[in-house]
């Protein structure tokens, strides 16, 4: 690889490793088959108790552009990839995690792409633990697309990590990540204040699919893993903070979303009659936006909506 070209900005691949030994050689090696020329590769390990380090090292060792930094104590997911998103210098900044095989072409055909936009994604195909296709691709699970305001995360992200490459002037617009929410639901929640976010209908990474993933291709199981981890007493309380956090964040420049945002969280105080029709209402008049990521006809997103009646989504 030929580092650092004339006229091609850099780009930095952030990847944070815990305990990924199993299968990180493929994923590394994969990045430095990129042919995309000027490329940095910053890792960020969390504490890894396994053989991930040495691995990480030896490969450092051999690739003057990958750089291995680690933690002192354990940060979790947000705050692992918000250290090495800190750390990376290049001015593009696209994110990895440590199990997958991406395709050659997944940071030029990127970069090609991204135009104006703030973030552009693309789609990924399922593969299983030995590498084997499963035949299914993240488009056929839920709607990709072009997304063009923030409420179309109000509920839900559908801008997987893996698949995205923003610019680095984003950063500083999100951080610190906060508790609430994932990272990428929050970087992609924060881009759409400045810019569309523009879908690519190419598959250019291998999204393995095992029994340890962090978060697998089913959402609907991402998001009960995250709630699992709190008691579900606090289910709702959780539901209100991140609505709050995004009607916090939102800019007053952008008052129609603000708004929305803000009928929405007064809706989700508590389950009281006025607040339920008042939640199920906007549901019914906003769920084109709302529900723009999930491949639901029409009766289905009607039952949503009446279902928000009892349920804070």
């Amino acid at each position: 690889m030929t580092l650092n070209p004339p006229n091609l900005p850099l780009v930095s691949i952030v990847l944070a490793t815990y305990n990924g030994e199993k299968y990180l050689k493929q994923q590394l090696d994969s990045i430095l088959q990129q042919d995309y020329p000027n490329i940095e590769l910053v890792i960020t390990d969390d504490c890894s108790s396994d053989r991930t380090l040495s691995i990480l090292k030896e490969y450092a060792s051999h690739h003057s552009h990958i750089h291995v930094y680690t933690n002192d104590s354990t940060l979790g997911l947000n705050k692992n990839f918000e250290k090495g998103m800190l750390l990376a210098q290049g001015e593009y900044i696209a994110i990895s995690d440590q199990d997958d095989i991406w395709k050659s072409e997944k940071i030029s055909v990127l970069m090609s792409e991204l135009e104006h936009h703030m973030i552009v994604y693309h789609d990924s195909e399922l593969i299983d633990a030995t590498g084997s296709p499963l035949n299914r691709k993240l488009s056929e699970i839920n709607r990709l697309s072009n997304f063009t305001s923030c409420l179309n995360y109000a509920i839900a992200t559908r801008v997987p990590g893996h698949t995205m490459l923003f610019r680095r002037e984003l950063i500083a617009q999100c951080v610190p990540f906060p508790q609430h929410t994932l990272y990428d639901h929050w970087l992609a929640f924060v881009a759409t204040f400045n810019s569309d976010i523009k879908f690519i209908p190419e598959t250019l990474v291998s999204y393995r699919q095992h029994e340890n993933n962090t978060f697998g291709a089913d959402f609907t199981k991402r998001t009960k893993k995250i709630k699992k981890k709190k008691h579900s007493s606090n289910k709702h309380q959780l539901t209100r903070e991140r609505i709050q956090l995004f009607y916090d964040k939102c800019p007053p420049t952008l008052s129609e979303q603000k708004k929305v945002l803000h009928d929405l969280l007064m809706s989700y105080e508590d389950f009281s009659l006025k607040n339920n029709f008042r939640r199920m209402i906007l549901f019914f008049k906003y769920h084109p936006i709302f529900l723009a990521h999930k491949k639901y006809g029409p009766i289905r997103k009607w039952l949503y909506c009446l279902k928000t009646f009892i349920k804070m989504p």
